[in-house]
């Protein structure tokens, strides 16, 4: 499903891109060039995040043991990076033109023809945005901010070019350009931002919150202590490493049933995309304290409290005291 998500992107920018090049060949205006010019970015990165999820979408292999996910990361990165060229090239035409103006035609046409073309993508980008977030996918999210941005800054533009035709001032043609090139300029480097994150393993605290508030939610007593847990989004898959306490006398079955217990949990919530690998810790006589585990035989201290699990406290590489 994500690859006809994306490829509904890609062909709808090519779509776009021709309906804004004739707006802006019969108008001559430097802010639907604008437009068209930020339509060609779409185009590019609509492609190459066509390429990355089908390649993200393959299961892991020998040469890729965490899969194939990270590739979304870098498609997401280049389409940043040719936001920022895109923004810096539509404010270099604006500055020519403002020095060197054109006669304008056909504005009332052209608009219209860059109207429906924002509406278009205004609609296509909050698509592409909830179908991002529903297949954990940060190629078509980042497509979808793009595409939804593109969509407010042709709407800006179509009012800067509603009182270009009620005052005549035709430098405002380029000052609204130079207004939104800054603004497709700070939305590509967000964008960057974004997939630097992801390249750097940079950890999603909200992500980790939502995983283990949700196991703290269903903890049993003889899960003593959660710690050096790491939730990472590669793609639509997610990635769960975690020690865990149990009691020291387990023999392996138990430990492995515990294991497969915290594995449905979290594949119940998040999907069946998920590799989880959970290193086994037995209980140690400090432990005693924090271990709600009642019928225990072997305890040397009485139960005190519970150590509540969050993203602040499981990170570290250590038992709780």
């Amino acid at each position: 499903m994500p690859v006809k998500v994306q490829r509904f992107i890609a062909i709808l920018s090519v779509v776009l891109f021709a309906g804004k090049l004739w707006a802006w060949y019969i108008t001559h205006s430097v802010a639907i060039f604008t437009d068209a010019l930020e339509s060609i970015v779409n185009i590019v990165t609509g492609f190459i995040g066509l390429y990355s999820v089908h390649l993200a979408a393959k299961p892991r292999d020998s040469n890729h043991p965490f899969g194939h996910g990270k590739i979304e990361f870098i498609a997401s990165g280049m389409e940043g990076v040719l936001i920022i060229l895109a923004g810096i090239f539509i404010c270099y035409q604006a500055v020519y033109h403002l020095l060197y103006p054109r006669p304008l035609h056909q504005l009332d046409l052209g608009i219209v023809i860059t109207a429906a073309a924002g509406l278009l993508n205004l609609l296509a980008g909050i698509y592409a945005i909830r179908k991002g977030r529903q297949y954990k996918s940060a190629t078509i999210e980042a497509a979808g901010y793009h595409i939804r941005a593109d969509a407010w800054s042709t709407f800006a533009i179509l009012i800067g070019l509603g009182l270009l035709m009620l005052t005549g001032w035709q430098w405002l043609d380029s000052a609204v350009a130079i207004v939104f090139a800054v603004f497709i300029i700070f939305t590509g480097y967000k964008v960057l931002r974004k997939s630097f994150s992801g390249i750097m393993d940079e950890s999603d605290e909200q992500l980790l919150e939502e995983v283990i508030g949700f196991i703290q939610q269903h903890r049993r007593p003889q899960w003593i202590d959660m710690h050096n847990v790491r939730v990472l989004q590669y793609g639509s898959v997610l990635h769960v490493d975690a020690h865990m306490t149990l009691p020291w006398y387990f023999h392996v079955r138990e430990g492995e049933k515990e294991i497969h217990a915290v594995e449905n949990l979290v594949t119940q919530q998040y999907g069946h995309k998920i590799e989880m690998f959970i290193h086994i810790d037995g209980c140690v006589p400090t432990s005693c304290k924090l271990c709600a585990l009642h019928q225990c035989a072997v305890r040397t201290s009485p139960f005190q409290h519970t150590v509540n699990w969050n993203a602040a406290n499981v990170w570290i590489d250590a038992k709780h005291q």
